[in-house]
């Protein structure tokens, strides 16, 4: 279950960095109406990031995402929350920053715990 879990969290990130390989700025997600609908997904799978880890979190007890404590974990649950409760809030500056920075990071620690399941099952 917790492999399944960690695979579809690392599909949504792979989708995020997808749909946001071709945006260079937070301009590029305002000044068209296509980079609008990038922003609309990226900001719809970022809430589906949080609430699977947020479920990923409660499966576990709270014991693996603490594993890795160099993943703001309590931050990718609030961005969620931000997002789906506050859209008109959004600031698109940290999205793209988070974007760019925090989910290539998150890619890697969900990597890692992937990995991990694995050696524990050989």
């Amino acid at each position: 279950m917790t492999r399944r879990s960690l695979k579809k969290i690392r599909g949504t990130i792979d989708q995020i960095l997808e749909r946001a390989s071709h945006v260079e700025n937070p301009n590029d997600l305002l000044c068209s109406p296509g980079g609008m609908l990038l922003l609309d997904a990226i900001c719809m799978n970022l809430i589906v990031l949080g609430e699977a880890v947020k479920g990923l979190d409660k499966q576990t007890g709270g014991t693996l995402l603490a594993q890795y404590p160099e993943i703001y974990w309590s931050g990718v649950m609030r961005m969620r929350d931000k997002i789906a409760h506050h859209y008109f809030e959004i600031d698109t500056d940290v999205v793209f920053r988070t974007v760019q920075e925090d989910i290539p990071q998150l890619r890697q620690a969900v990597d890692k715990m992937i990995a991990g399941l694995t050696d524990k099952v050989k």
